[in-house]
C-alpha cells in the first residue's frame, strides 16, 4: 500500500531518498510535539494514568492487524517474563513523561525526554559490557550538570518535577535494554504487541482508582493522543531507516525547538535563563553521544 495516495504519490516518488527521510523525520517530530500539546491540555483535568491507558489501548488496536494471518503468534512466545518487565518499565517511563508535560513547561519536558543518552551510557557499560571512554564520560557529566541546572536542588527554585523527568529517562533506558534482549529471539511485532498490552493493563488499574469521566471532546482528544503517538513514532522510525542517522538526529531533536515555540504561542510559556542553560547542556551532550557512536545505526526514537 503506498505511503501517499494520488496526487501526492507522483511527487513522493520524484523525491530523493534523503529528502524523503528529512520529510518523514521532520513531520514525525512535529506530530509527537502535537501529541504532547494534547497531553498537556488533558493533563489539567485528567490523571496521567488515564491518558496513558487510552494512549496504549489505541496503540494496541493498531498492532492487532499485524496478526490477522497468524493470531496465535504472540501466545507462542517463551519470554513472557521479559515482556512483562518491559511493560512495567514502559508504563513507569510514560507516566513520568506525561506528568512532566502536564506540570512543566512544554519545552522543558521534551528536553528532559531527550536526556536518555546520558543515562544510557552508564547503564550500557554496567549491563551490556560496552565501554565509555574518558571523553564520553565527561560529556555525560556535562549533561547531568544540565539536569541540575533545571532542578536547582540547592536553591529556593527547586523543581522536583525535573527528577520525575529524569526518572522517566532512566526507565526509558531500561526499556531499550529490554528491547535489545528481546530482539534476539522475538519479532518486532510481538514486542510491540506485548508492550501495548501490558502498558494498557498497568495504566488501567490506577486509572480506575483515580478515574475522571472524560467529556466527549476529551475522549476525542484521548484517541488523538494514541493516533498521533503511533504515527509520529512510525514516521520518525521509518525516516531513520532511509538515510544516515547523523543527518536526521538533529531534526528529531528539533522537537525541543517546536515545543518551545508552541509552548509560548499556545500557553504563554517563556523558559527562564536556568531553563535555557540546562536545555542547552542536555541537548548538546545528548546529541554528541548519539552522533559519536562507533557504529552508525538509527537511534531509538525518544518518546512515549
Amino acid at each position: 500500500m503506498p505511503l501517499f495516495s494520488n496526487p501526492f504519490r507522483a511527487r513522493w516518488d520524484a523525491m530523493s531518498v534523503q529528502s524523503k527521510a528529512v520529510l518523514l523525520v521532520s513531520t514525525g517530530s512535529m506530530t509527537l510535539v502535537a501529541m504532547a500539546i494534547v497531553i498537556k491540555q488533558l493533563g489539567s483535568r485528567l490523571p496521567a494514568t488515564e491518558i496513558l491507558f487510552f494512549r496504549s489501548a489505541v496503540g494496541f488496536l493498531f498492532v492487532l492487524p499485524f496478526f490477522w494471518r497468524n493470531p496465535m503468534e504472540p501466545l507462542r512466545t517463551k519470554r513472557h517474563g521479559a515482556h512483562l518487565i518491559r511493560g512495567i518499565l514502559g508504563t513507569l517511563g510514560n507516566l513520568c513523561f506525561f506528568w512532566t508535560v502536564a506540570h512543566m513547561l512544554l519545552a522543558d519536558a521534551v528536553a528532559l525526554q531527550f536526556s536518555r543518552p546520558l543515562f544510557m551510557l552508564p547503564l550500557a557499560v554496567l549491563f551490556l559490557g560496552e565501554t565509555a571512554g574518558l571523553r564520553r564520560s565527561l560529556i555525560v557529566a556535562v549533561g547531568f550538570l544540565g539536569i541540575l541546572l533545571y532542578a536547582r536542588p540547592f536553591t529556593a527554585g527547586f523543581d522536583a518535577n525535573v527528577l520525575v523527568g529524569a526518572a522517566g529517562a532512566i526507565f526509558s533506558c531500561w526499556v531499550v535494554i529490554c528491547i535489545k534482549w528481546l530482539a534476539r529471539t522475538e519479532p518486532t511485532r510481538v514486542i510491540m504487541f506485548y508492550y501495548s498490552f501490558w502498558t494498557s493493563v498497568f495504566a488501567l488499574i490506577p486509572a480506575l482508582v483515580w478515574w475522571v469521566t472524560p467529556t466527549p471532546v476529551e475522549i476525542a482528544m484521548l484517541v488523538a493522543v494514541g493516533v498521533l503517538g503511533i504515527y509520529g513514532q512510525g514516521l520518525v522510525t521509518y525516516g531513520y531507516t532511509m538515510a544516515e542517522a547523523g543527518v536526521l538526529v538533529t531534526l528529531d531533536y528539533s522537537r525541543v525547538v517546536y515545543a518551545a515555540i508552541l509552548g509560548y504561542l499556545l500557553f504563554g510559556e517563556i523558559p527562564g535563563p536556568w531553563n535555557f542553560a540546562g536545555m542547552a547542556l542536555i541537548i548538546a551532550a545528548s546529541l554528541y553521544l548519539v552522533m559519536s557512536e562507533r557504529k552508525p545505526k538509527p537511534p531509538t526514537v525518544a518518546g512515549p
